[in-house]
């Protein structure tokens, strides 16, 4: 599912800031981790690098395919949210696209652990202020 954004939030979004993923444990009480991140508004999908071990990971992981998170990409006034359905894999050919994508945003690759994984996020509501 794609959704509808304003060429000013695709803009804002394009930009290379951090943002926040927030992610559920499996006890339901929230985790908000910095992240970096790529966008595509054709296709509504955010994916974020990361280790698989990592607790956001994990939390998608625990989440099966219900697992809701939300980006939180804020500079001063401006901010805009993406929430949607999370998955966490290693596929090596979404890991390339993920790599790809975030190396033309923010200028150079990112980390690579052992233990690379993608987290894919079909986007399915925004909200925004000030974008």
């Amino acid at each position: 599912m794609s959704i509808t954004l304003t060429r000013a939030a695709r803009a804002f979004l394009a930009l290379p800031h951090t943002a926040t993923l927030t992610t559920l444990r499996p006890d339901g009480t929230p985790h908000v981790a910095p992240v970096r991140f790529t966008f595509d508004p054709a296709t509504g999908l955010a994916r974020v690098t990361t280790r698989a071990a990592a607790r956001k990971a994990r939390n998608v992981a625990a989440g099966g395919p219900a697992a809701r998170v939300a980006l939180c990409q804020a500079d001063g006034p401006r901010w805009i949210t993406l929430e949607g359905r999370a998955s966490v894999g290693a596929d090596p050919v979404r890991l390339a696209e993920a790599v790809r994508r975030y190396t033309a945003r923010y200028g150079s690759a990112p980390p690579a652990p052992p233990d690379l994984a993608v987290i894919e996020i079909t986007i399915d509501r925004h909200l925004s202020l000030n974008v």
